[in-house]
């Protein structure tokens, strides 16, 4: 059996590699051991958990454990503000310094830690999880222009994560929550909707078929022209330059299913505007018509070259039935019968698991019966 083209069989290891294999075995289950045999959370417990982290830094338990350790014996024993404001004998200047600068030397030693396990194992949930988790300990105990410092590097690393996989999902699900709490009043911050818009474009002109790229664009765009304090004229204009962008891309990749969600999510802003916030919400139902007649006579002339991408024949199906339901939910004229019959037929073909799906397309708009589900 191969997988992603590399062929699979029986592995033969010398015995000099399965001792290697057999004493990490060992070292792993005695640190284990260790760590679930102890009964306090102090600095040799912590070390326990560096160890193994970095054998398995998929044990979750492990990365709680090393939580309970920083906040019962090795951070402050609070956050630096509630030291000051609720202690009977409240700091002073040059010990709350001091607690703050032990407590931000050994929050950005924990991201150093785990810098290489994420490099590693860049997809491991746990990592970036507890990444999370100790920059908010940076946000409840330091002074904010020195917690602010360790989120804007923390924006830093992960740019340096994308470049290295662009399409890495958590890395970009991760970049959003770092972006809200640097524009979030606790660290002073402001919008940085154009600064992360600009960057999907940059990632997206590197690598067309970056979906998370194409998604992140999608979710900041109602923010972006709300703040631009955009009017219908400039709303229509960023209209035709998205619709613009990802025809240009459908052009030269048809086959990427990244580039027709964006699509669909543009289209999907003229076919189901009503009752729902939209990007050109001033258009009229007969703009919307134009636009949706432009963008299906070019997906149409894509058949002239790539009659065997599915993703061609579900765009024209589903803006058909849409404008078929914009139209007072009229049922298909006979021109569009035939063309749905035919594209199903093509669907049929190129996408044989789902045919069940075409099967109900064609019952309910062109056989006019509702299909029967029970």
């Amino acid at each position: 059996m191969a997988s992603h083209g590399v062929p699979r069989g029986p592995r033969t290891r010398t015995d000099e590699q399965k001792r290697i294999d057999a004493d990490k075995i060992a070292k792993y289950h005695e640190l284990e051991a260790k760590i679930k045999q102890s009964t306090s959370f102090d600095a040799t417990v912590f070390d326990y958990t560096t160890r193994l982290l970095r054998l398995n830094p998929e044990y979750y338990t492990v990365w709680n454990v090393r939580r309970r350790c920083l906040t019962s014996s090795l951070l402050s024993t609070a956050s630096a503000s509630a030291t000051a404001s609720a202690s009977s004998d409240p700091l002073t200047d040059e010990q709350l310094e001091a607690s703050r600068a032990k407590d931000s030397d050994i929050l950005q030693g924990e991201l150093h830690y785990t810098i290489p396990l994420l490099l590693e194992f860049p997809k491991c949930y746990w990592i970036w999880s507890y990444r999370l988790w100790v920059l908010q300990q940076a946000v409840q105990r330091l002074d904010v222009p020195r917690a602010r410092r360790i989120w804007q590097d923390e924006l830093a690393l992960d740019s340096k994560m994308l470049t290295k996989d662009r399409r890495n999902f958590h890395a970009w699900g991760y970049r959003r929550q770092v972006v809200e709490q640097l524009e979030a009043r606790a660290l002073n911050g402001t919008s940085m909707v154009e600064a992360e818009f600009a960057y999907t474009t940059k990632m997206i002109h590197r690598d067309l078929s970056n979906f998370s790229a194409w998604h992140n664009r999608s979710k900041l765009i109602p923010t972006l022209l709300s703040e631009r304090g955009a009017d219908d004229a400039e709303r229509k204009a960023f209209l035709e330059s998205e619709l613009g962008l990802v025809r240009e891309a459908l052009n030269v990749g048809p086959e990427d299913q990244s580039l027709w969600f964006y699509h669909q999510f543009l289209m999907l802003n003229l076919t189901d505007y009503i009752g729902h916030p939209t990007i050109a919400p001033g258009l009229s139902r007969e703009e919307r018509m134009t636009y949706i007649a432009r963008e299906m006579d070019d997906v149409r002339e894509l058949l002239e070259d790539y009659d065997d991408v599915k993703w061609v024949y579900e765009a024209l199906l589903e803006y058909t039935l849409a404008v078929a339901k914009m139209d007072g939910e009229r049922p298909l004229e006979d021109a569009e019968k035939a063309d749905t019959q035919a594209w199903l037929d093509k669907l049929r073909e190129l996408d044989p698991k789902r045919s069940g799906r075409w099967d109900d397309v064609e019952m309910e708009y062109i056989r006019g019966r509702r299909p029967n589900y029970e």
